[in-house]
This record gives C-alpha cells, sequence and structure tokens, in this order.
C-alpha cells in the first residue's frame, strides 16, 4: 500500500510540475523599439531568458502592450499564433535572415555567422549586404543593441536599463 501511495505521490508531482510557469534565469529590463512594416512597438519592457526560450514583453501604462516568445524552433507573438522561426522572418522580417537572427539580436550575439563583423572594447558592429534583399546594419555596444535594415524597413533596439 506504501509503494502505491509512494507513486501516485510521485506521479502527482511531475503533473503539477509540468504545469508550474516557466523559471527564467536572466532577465533585464530595457527600452525596446519594434518596428517593421507589419509591427511598430516602442516603450519599456523586459528580456526575459531561459535556457529554452527567450521572452520579449513591451509595457505601456503599466500594461503588456506586446509579448514575443522565441524558442528553439518556433516564435510566438502576443497577435500571432506561434510559427515556426522561418515563417516569422517571412512574414514580419525577412525570407532572406538566418531563422536564429531574432534571438541573436535579443542576447546581443552577431548574426548571419558573424559575416562584416569589427569587434572593438564596448563591443562589435556588423554591416551586412545583399542587393536587393538587406542592407543591415547591427551594433552591439556597452549597453545598447540596434538592428537596422535600411531595404526592409526594420528596426530593432534595446537599451538596457
Amino acid at each position: 500500500m506504501k509503494i502505491v501511495s509512494f507513486v501516485f505521490f510521485i506521479i502527482g508531482i511531475f503533473f503539477l510540475g509540468a504545469c508550474a510557469p516557466k523559471q527564467y534565469i536572466k532577465q533585464n529590463a530595457a527600452l525596446i523599439i519594434f518596428k517593421t512594416p507589419t509591427f511598430q512597438y516602442a516603450d519599456l519592457g523586459f528580456i526575459y531568458e531561459n535556457e529554452e526560450e527567450t521572452k520579449v514583453e513591451i509595457y505601456s501604462n503599466a500594461q503588456p502592450l506586446m509579448s514575443l516568445k522565441i524558442a528553439k524552433e518556433t516564435i510566438c507573438m502576443s497577435f500571432l499564433k506561434c510559427m515556426p522561426k522561418e515563417t516569422f522572418n517571412q512574414k514580419v522580417l525577412s525570407a532572406y535572415y538566418p531563422k536564429d537572427t531574432l534571438v541573436h539580436i535579443f542576447h546581443g550575439k552577431p548574426i548571419f555567422d558573424q559575416v562584416g563583423l569589427e569587434k572593438n572594447r564596448n563591443g562589435f558592429t556588423q554591416k551586412i549586404t545583399s542587393p536587393n534583399k538587406y542592407e543591415i546594419i547591427y551594433s552591439v555596444l556597452n549597453d545598447e543593441i540596434i538592428f537596422r535594415d535600411t531595404i526592409n524597413q526594420i528596426l530593432i533596439k534595446v537599451k538596457k536599463q
């Protein structure tokens, strides 16, 4: 009888653990600007990270305005259904971007396999161009990330507080 109770106890813990909210190991407050031809958000927010996903939330008047969850294979945006990263890039950014471009930007890591990377003591800058596809200037300096693609009219700016 004790073994049966113990087994039910262990099963119950697994079920409750599966319903528990994800714990983030890193969080930063930031001024976030996210502008594309389809979406435009700019306000204070938070960037949360754990091993499985990155979550970006932008607030306005203390109310959540936009939520973006970037997992290993999908991106979920508050007003869009979850979709593969390639599909998100095609609909919101550019179909020519590698699938992990957005998560690399929010983590402040080099993009496009470090093409055009120029390191300096405070961070790095990348200039990446492909005629009629993209013209990107991406810089990570101190606590500020700026990604600008003039062809696709995209600006992502993150200034950590």
